[in-house]
């Protein structure tokens, strides 16, 4: 049981069609790939489940780089792979496996695509090769204290004085502000009756006078979010994305890609198994004393849930593929990752015990194995918030199978 599951979540139908072969030969090279490149010590970091930072990101981003690997859901005009999405699936389950890092979104998932869509030639042709050589690294400006999971409420407002815009607001939960050097940022540049229209796109160097940016201290103990506040900061006009007052346009399109998500699949895969070690060491160690049948069936029904979300995702992906409408498959898949992905972890703070507890109130707490898994556990209770509340994704399943 220990390798079965795994390896049977990462294997492709096998039979004589041609095109299967070509997945299964491309799926080889990637595991190769994975296996003789991602140096040892990132690959610790992912496997004992520590924060992944800036430099360790840019490291592996690097690597895959000179690999001619660094876009991998990019056209080649841009500087991308050219791999079909099924080709992308097969990517992050491969490099998920040999616990490589996963890829850096907020430029290669988010505003890159968003950028290549609606910038100009010049934006295209300055930031996207920036974004895979890592000279520039992004972050998001979208959520604000009043104006989270109802986004087009957002009150962050731009003035067009010449050839600049002058902007004051505030954003919240800026994942990665404290490391990125620029940011995505919708701003109101007007105030019409419906309130996604008068909403722009800007490119804002975060070394930009009149930016601060303050951490926001969460339960885990790491440094993920930050405030970041604006006042009469002065931006470029010619660093607007597609045209002023449709930058719901640019939102929506980021959001739609941003809810399908091969990387996140892929990461339930690698948790599953970390967890099921820890549990298997447990045992070894302390069978006399504890009953885990319970733990056992938890972690069947965790994978049957994996396998599940596995199954949509491909589906998901042949629908686009095949151009066909994709209904409510990404915020299922979102509710269900998210779902899953804290029960994983809940059954890792079950084996490590309430020592864990007191281990990461220490000094040293966060950096033992219990006080990691503990930090996991914290971190994960974000998942249900971040990106889509679990009430929003439920609403949108709902609407879709309901007709509401």
């Amino acid at each position: 049981m220990r390798h079965a599951l795994n390896e049977r979540f990462l294997s492709l139908p096998s039979s004589g069609n041609d095109e299967t072969g070509k997945y299964l030969e491309f799926q080889n090279e990637v595991r190769q790939f994975a296996q003789r490149n991602c140096p040892d010590d990132i690959r610790e970091k992912v496997r004992n489940g520590e924060k992944v930072t800036r430099p360790v990101y840019s490291r592996w981003q690097q690597i895959l780089c000179k690999q001619g690997w660094a876009a991998p859901s990019w056209p080649k005009e841009h500087g991308g792979t050219g791999w079909d999405l099924r080709q992308r699936m097969i990517f992050e389950e491969a490099i998920a496996d040999f616990d490589c890092p996963p890829l850096y979104h907020h430029g290669l998932g988010h505003i890159g695509p968003v950028i290549m869509h609606f910038g100009t030639p010049e934006q295209k042709a300055k930031y996207l090769p920036r974004i895979i050589d890592t000279s520039d690294w992004w972050c998001q400006g979208y959520s604000e204290p009043n104006s989270g999971s109802d986004l087009a409420s957002l009150q962050t407002r731009a003035e067009r004085h010449g050839d600049h815009y002058v902007v004051n607001g505030q954003k919240i939960w800026t994942s990665h502000g404290h490391e990125a050097n620029i940011i995505y940022l919708l701003v109101r540049t007007s105030r019409e009756a419906k309130k996604q229209d008068g909403i722009s796109l800007l490119l804002v160097d975060m070394d930009t006078p009149g930016i601060t940016v303050r951490p926001i201290e969460t339960i885990d103990g790491w440094h993920h979010v930050n405030e970041v506040f604006f006042e009469n900061v002065r931006v470029p006009a010619d660093r607007l994305v597609g045209e002023e007052g449709k930058g719901w346009n640019c939102a929506k399109y980021l959001l739609e890609r941003e809810r399908l998500p091969p990387a996140s699949v892929a990461q339930l895969v690698r948790q599953w198994r970390r967890v099921a070690h820890l549990l298997w060491d447990s045992r070894r160690e302390n069978a006399r004393d504890r009953d885990y049948a319970a733990l056992d069936q938890r972690m069947l029904m965790l994978a049957a849930q994996i396998k599940g979300a596995r199954e949509m995702l491909a589906s998901a992906i042949d629908d686009m593929m095949q151009k066909r409408p994709l209904g409510a498959k990404p915020s299922a898949l979102k509710l269900m990752c998210s779902l899953v992905a804290q029960a994983l972890t809940e059954v890792a703070l079950r084996v490590t015990g309430p020592a864990a507890t007191q281990r990461f109130l220490t000094e040293q707490g966060g950096q033992t194995d219990a006080g990691l898994w503990l930090q996991n556990y914290l971190f994960t209770r974000s998942k249900t918030i971040a990106g889509g509340t679990t009430e929003v994704q439920r609403n949108v399943v709902a609407r879709e199978l309901l007709g509401a």
